[in-house]
């Protein structure tokens, strides 16, 4: 048994280290399960569901005191595992509905909303998930802490809020029956004002994302 068993095996089941660490586990083993494309017409669903409990662990962070790793200085984890491939499956899984408009800062005024992609935040939000559970498998539990702490407050819990807007919306859309704005021609290597977000837009019907997102349409 590695040391890093004995260590999680060590710790109590109701330890908010446990708990944040299930949860994120849970979270990076679902999403990659996703991106396999066996089952493509759940996809939408079931990653709303995912990232909805990611975020769940996600505010405990937020809400929870600073966290103070053990030492002053973060051990060299070497080179972050590459997610480029997850990224492209999911993309091409969610290509009807991947590129969606998100205002960064809602308390800067009058900033335009910019260009996003869902399979762009998935992907920053796996990596840095992992960083800190490299460090938790290691047994360095107040690192991992630390980090997945930090990397919510200045990374990661943006990229899945806006990930779970976008998801939420495109179920909300289909259930209701009502037409999605797609951002035609909008990608996110462009910087486009408000005025040309809107007249990029167009309609994808319902009818075009349901079967293949795996959603059904309210009669």
């Amino acid at each position: 048994m590695s040391d890093a068993t004995l260590h999680s095996t060590a710790l109590d089941p109701g330890d908010f280290a446990v708990q944040i660490a299930d949860q994120i586990e849970s979270f990076l083993v679902a999403v990659t399960e996703v991106a396999r494309g066996d089952e493509p017409d759940s996809a939408v669903p079931f990653l709303l569901l995912e990232v909805s409990q990611l975020l769940l662990a996600g505010g405990r962070l937020g809400a929870h005191e600073d966290i103070v790793p053990d030492e002053p200085y973060e051990p060299d984890m070497g080179p972050e595992p590459d997610v480029d491939e997850l990224r492209e499956r999911l993309a091409a899984m969610l290509e009807p509905v991947d590129v969606y408009s998100e205002v960064f800062d809602p308390y800067q005024p009058r900033r335009a909303p910019v260009p996003a992609r869902i399979s762009d935040d998935l992907a920053g939000v796996i990596t840095d998930l992992r960083h800190g559970m490299a460090h938790y498998r290691e047994g360095r539990v107040s690192e991992a802490l630390w980090w997945w702490q930090f990397s919510y407050l200045s990374n990661w819990g943006a990229m899945a809020s806006g990930a779970l807007r976008a998801l939420q919306s495109v179920v909300a859309h289909v259930r209701l029956n009502q037409p999605l704005e797609a951002l035609d021609g909008l990608d996110t290597d462009e910087h486009l004002e408000e005025e040309a977000l809107a007249e990029a837009a167009g309609e994808v019907m319902v009818q075009e994302i349901a079967g293949p997102l795996g959603l059904r349409r309210v009669k």
